[in-house]
């Protein structure tokens, strides 16, 4: 796994031992960050907050390509040992912050800082996590009105088309992967 794009291009991402966590896949991670140039054009002043973090490649891509900050969120002890070392190692500690806690915890402590104008969201397949994770965001307005949220679950789960006023405006699958896009639909 390697960050695909920007200042740390090429770098070489530490990842995990055992097949607990999933990375999103490298070919994954360009098409959505191509999808994601389409509708958001720089990344330059754009925030970021990456949810069930993994290792933080999403984030740390984002940042890569010259988002001004992000924040990873993953409850794991290995997840945070991984984001870490990957952000020591791409020299992003200083535009980054690590919660290690709950998502769901995490985003109450986080309604002050919202909102983000990119939400990275790749919680473990099969426990309808995506759409227990979109609807608390929605309820907590974490997405800024022009922002995208990137929802990555398994090509069989069901995923509603709507929560709240956020909407899903694209959906793409790459194998057993599906990745779902939402937005606020102009009123």
């Amino acid at each position: 796994m390697r960050v695909i794009g920007g200042t740390a291009r090429g770098k070489k991402l530490a990842s995990f031992t055992g097949g607990t966590i999933r990375p999103t896949p490298d070919r994954v991670r360009e098409a959505v960050f191509s999808s994601l140039f389409s509708r958001l054009g720089s990344w330059q002043g754009k925030t970021v907050l990456d949810l069930f973090a993994g290792s933080g490649a999403m984030g740390i891509e984002a940042l890569s390509r010259g988002a001004d900050r992000a924040i990873f969120i993953d409850q794991g002890a290995q997840s945070a040992k991984v984001i870490q070392d990957n952000l020591q190692a791409c020299g992003f500690k200083s535009r980054s912050r690590l919660i290690h806690l709950d998502v769901f915890k995490a985003l109450d402590m986080l309604a002050d800082s919202a909102p983000f104008d990119v939400i990275f969201l790749d919680p473990p397949y099969g426990q309808d996590l995506v759409n227990r994770t979109m609807e608390r965001l929605s309820v907590l307005n974490c997405l800024s009105p022009q922002g995208i949220i990137c929802a990555e679950g398994a090509k069989t789960d069901e995923v509603s088309e709507h929560f709240g006023s956020l909407s899903k405006v694209q959906e793409r699958t790459y194998g057993a992967t599906s990745i779902y896009f939402f937005a606020h639909l102009p009123e």
